[in-house]
């Protein structure tokens, strides 16, 4: 009997967490993130602009929250109005050019720069992850979700001299911030009825998460509809 018992009230327990770690963690996490981005930023410049004019201050005032926040997002705004309608792409060029002089830094600065454009430019579709693909990786016969950037120009494509080549990025699971970038064939690729919304949450949680299709699934080369 107390064995039925502490089974079924193990049971209940165990589904009552998890309904309740399915409803709240998800919240719980956003809410952190959200406030670990708040909590660099509001300590990323107003502290330092505060202790430059005022070096006399053994301490930097406590300020109230978002303040910080507010004036980070205030100075990036200004600062793009700058370089948007002022001086400010002659500023970046003798930037770009000084530190075009320094090997390492010039790498840095450069692969950076590209980086923010694919994720940030909502202009130039060719250069964001707007195309969601399948391509055999790491071997043939599995498949992994890619993300095209674009077509592979330049030198690249010209060592392989293999037809249209596209830029993929293969993110890894459950972090999809890091990953490998591969030439592939455009003819290599398989197109996938998937926005890059719903292919991170299938990268995220391994598979759990498979949003439905709204058309009709292309069919795998070699496999039998």
């Amino acid at each position: 009997m107390w064995s039925r018992v502490w089974q079924v009230t193990r049971d209940a327990v165990r589904r009552y967490f998890v309904a309740g770690l399915l409803a709240f963690a998800p919240i719980a996490i956003t809410v952190w993130a959200i406030g670990w981005i708040i909590g660099r930023l509001d300590n990323l410049l107003l502290p330092r602009v505060i202790e430059w004019l005022f070096p006399a201050l053994e301490e930097p005032p406590s300020l109230p929250p978002l303040v910080g926040a507010l004036f980070t997002f205030v100075v990036i705004l200004l600062a793009g109005v700058v370089v948007r309608h002022l001086f400010g792409h002659e500023l970046v060029r003798v930037g770009e050019r000084l530190l075009s002089r320094v090997p390492v830094a010039s790498s840095i600065y450069y692969a950076v720069k590209q980086l923010f454009e694919a994720i940030v430019s909502s202009s130039d579709k060719k250069a964001s992850f707007s195309r969601v693909v399948l391509v055999e990786y790491p071997r043939k016969g599995l498949w992994g979700i890619a993300f095209v950037t674009g077509y592979a120009r330049g030198p690249l494509v010209a060592a392989i001299g293999d037809g249209p080549m596209l830029n993929c990025f293969i993110p890894t699971t459950p972090n999809p911030t890091s990953g490998f970038y591969l030439l592939v064939p455009e003819t290599d690729i398989v197109e996938v009825d998937l926005s890059v919304e719903d292919a991170f949450k299938v990268i995220m949680s391994a598979g759990l998460v498979t949003p439905t299709a709204t058309t009709v699934q292309p069919e795998l080369p070699g496999l039998e509809s």
